[in-house]
C-alpha cells in the first residue's frame, strides 16, 4: 500500500493579533483564525509510529504564534511570513496552504470572518 499524497494540519487555530491597515485595529486587536494544510512525506512516521519522520503539529503552532504576535497591515504580509518560516524551519515540507481570518472586521457591515487564502510550493 502506497499513499499518494499526505497532508498535516491545523483547523481553526485561534489567536488574538494586532493586524490592520486602520490604526485603531493595531491599538485594539482582533480575533484571528488560521487554517493551515502541509504537505509533506510521513511514510517513515506512519510505519513506525514514531515522531521522527513527520513534523510535529506543537511545532508548527509555536512558528504560527509567533508570527501572529508581529503586527502587520495586511493579511497577506502574515501570510507570506508564515509561509517562509515554515518553509525554513521545516525542510520536508513541500507545499502549504494558509487560510487566515479576521473576525468582525470594522468595515461597516455585519460581516463574520474576511481574510485571505494563499497556496505556496517549494
Amino acid at each position: 500500500m502506497k499513499a499518494t499524497s499526505m497532508y498535516i494540519y491545523l483547523e481553526g487555530v485561534r489567536f488574538f493579533g494586532h493586524h490592520g491597515v486602520d490604526p485603531q485595529e493595531t491599538i485594539v486587536g482582533a480575533n484571528f483564525t488560521v487554517d493551515l494544510k502541509l504537505k509533506t512525506d510521513f511514510t517513515h512516521a506512519a510505519q513506525t509510529d514514531e515522531l521522527e519522520g513527520t513534523i510535529s503539529y506543537a511545532d508548527v503552532h509555536a512558528v504560527v504564534k509567533e508570527e501572529m504576535k508581529t503586527p502587520s497591515k495586511l493579511l497577506e504580509h502574515v501570510c507570506e511570513r508564515i509561509g517562509q518560516r515554515l518553509f525554513r524551519d521545516f525542510p520536508t515540507i513541500q507545499e502549504i496552504a494558509i487560510r487566515l481570518s479576521k473576525e468582525n472586521p470594522p468595515m461597516g457591515s455585519d460581516c463574520k470572518n474576511v481574510g485571505v487564502e494563499v497556496h505556496y510550493t517549494r
